[in-house]
């Protein structure tokens, strides 16, 4: 990996913890903009690193909110 990738992973990574638990949800945008003033290429590198975060984190809930309704509905299906 290359050190603008680990940067930029690093940066995602603990932009999205303090993210968490500020409830700051678009607080990757001022990260960003501090990273554009200065590396534009590190700005780009790192909201795609942001970007997949979220979608992931977003993908997961959304199955475990499936699970949870299968779980739901085979429940009342053996009632």
């Amino acid at each position: 990996m290359s050190t603008l990738q680990e940067m930029a992973s690093k940066l995602a990574d603990d932009t999205i913890k303090v993210m968490d638990k500020s409830g700051e949800d678009r607080l990757h945008y001022e990260v960003a903009k501090v990273l554009g003033a200065s590396s534009q290429t590190l700005e780009e590198a790192y909201l795609t690193e942001v970007r997949v975060r979220l979608a992931g984190k977003a993908a997961r809930a959304f199955l475990r909110k499936k699970v949870e309704e299968l779980v739901a509905e085979q429940g009342k299906l053996t009632e």
